[in-house]
């Protein structure tokens, strides 16, 4: 058995793991990169991998976990992806997504005389339509044998709708060891979805490490920190709260808080712009599914149900719609996509609100190093878009206690449901500073613990 580690690695984008077991070879997600070097990192990705896989298992939606699947179905990947039910119905909206957004952006660069050779997307909506014919879903709780000495069961990850630990049983030679890979764990009392199921047994652990190295404000303190922002614009300086989120679980959230609070009579009445049609789908997607909702979730969405009131929900499909949105100047929240400011809506809506003091941008969730976002949270004063530079006047706020990713505490509690350290734990997709701080943390209780680095390879 060997596990070869080809993403997220020293980084949180581009996760993926290659298992070869006897004569089967299959990826554990596949993840598209993002940040620096993206295009040309997603491009040449699969072709490091040697042979096509025989499988993928996926533990979740987000597109640094599930982008790349339709470049390799476009290279010739025709065997099964299995995932839980919730992430197959989410990537028949993300997918599509993802590729229209790389079919304009070959377009854009074609009508460029500057810019040199364009090469061809990087998949296309009729690569995403064969991908999404390969979707097999299976339960939590459902083992399954996708190959002989290969079985799968999902549990509950905690982290956004239908996202999944997993939990992997793996035999060559009369060997059998358990692979428990964590996927993106969830903070515990997220908003929305349950909490992160525990398991017990693991030869060996692969374990995110996104914030492992700090810990999040708690939940009621990050209420605070939102109402405070929100007010702050909308009440005293009149202008507009621009929020970047991930159309997936993050802009849920984000309305669920919204929701709360003005529930709470914590937030004066609002206008609530919704302008990403991905997120628009994702939040009928998460209607749909209130058996995976938390208490709190549930409660909300009958005190809407039954028509207690609300602020005044607005969803954008239409360019025009969202054009008509980045013309208003005061009174506005505007939730966006992309969630590190990398494309998409969200860039019309910071070129017309960064520059403007009355105005605020608001972000909710991790921003990867050489992203917009990224330079925003760290105090850029001027940035260029749409091909002019921006200064940004607004202020900005970092909100962490919203993150879908557990802090370090959250982490380290979570391994506590083990009944004994596994044999090997291999701290992946997390920044340097973040796996590094969380091994030593596990290398304090004894644990086994290591690092590895891109492209690494190890025998189980």
């Amino acid at each position: 058995m060997r596990l070869s580690f080809l993403g997220a690695v020293g980084e949180v984008t581009g996760s993926r793991y290659l298992f070869e077991v006897a004569e089967t070879r299959f990826f554990l997600e596949c993840g598209m990169f993002q940040g620096r070097d993206a295009h040309t990192r997603n491009r040449v990705a699969l072709k490091k991998s040697g042979e096509m896989p025989d499988f993928v298992i996926l533990s979740h939606a987000h597109i640094d976990h599930s982008g790349l699947l339709p470049r390799l179905t476009a290279e010739g990947f025709r065997g099964p992806i299995y995932a839980t039910p919730a992430t197959c119905e989410l990537l028949q909206v993300m997918l599509p997504d993802s590729a229209h957004l790389q079919e304009r952006e070959a377009e854009y660069l074609e009508k460029r005389k500057d810019h040199g050779p364009v090469l061809p997307p990087l998949y296309t909506q009729a690569d995403v339509r064969v991908c999404l014919s390969q979707l097999v879903p299976h339960e939590y709780g459902q083992a399954f044998d996708p190959a002989p000495g290969v079985r799968c069961t999902f549990h509950d990850a905690g982290h956004i709708l239908g996202s999944a630990i997993v939990t992997l049983q793996l035999t060559e030679a009369g060997q059998t060891k358990t692979v428990v890979f964590s996927g993106d764990l969830g903070q515990p009392g997220h908003p929305v979805v349950r909490d992160p199921e525990r398991i017990t047994e693991a030869d060996v652990l692969l374990l995110e490490s996104t914030y492992g190295d700090r810990t999040h404000k708690n939940f009621v303190q990050t209420l605070d920190e939102f109402a405070f922002a929100l007010n702050d614009v909308l009440r005293s300086r009149r202008g507009n709260v621009v929020i970047p989120a991930f159309a997936v679980g993050r802009t849920q959230d984000i309305l669920q808080i919204i929701l709360r609070l003005y529930h709470e009579h914590r937030l004066p009445a609002m206008d609530i712009y919704v302008d990403s049609p991905m997120a628009n789908a994702v939040t009928r997607i998460t209607m749909n599914h209130p058996e995976l909702y938390d208490c709190d979730a549930t409660g909300l969405a009958r005190w809407l149900r039954e028509g207690q009131g609300g602020p005044r929900l607005h969803f954008s499909e239409t360019v025009e719609a969202s054009m008509a949105v980045a013309q208003i100047r005061s009174g506005a929240v505007i939730i966006s996509a992309s969630g590190m400011c990398e494309g998409g809506r969200i860039r019309r809506h910071l070129a017309e609100n960064l520059g403007r003091p009355e105005c605020a941008v608001v972000f909710t969730g991790f921003q990867a190093m050489g992203t917009l976002g990224r330079r925003l949270v760290d105090g850029v004063r001027s940035v260029r878009l749409f091909g002019e530079t921006c200064p940004v006047r607004a202020r900005i706020f970092t909100i962490g206690g919203l993150s879908a990713h557990a802090d370090q505490p959250a982490l380290l509690k979570w391994t506590d449901g083990f009944t004994r350290a596994p044999t090997n734990t291999w701290i992946v997709h997390g920044e340097p500073l973040g796996a590094q701080a969380l091994a030593a943390a596990l290398q304090l209780r004894g644990w086994p613990v290591a690092v590895p680095s891109a492209g690494h390879s190890v025998v189980l």
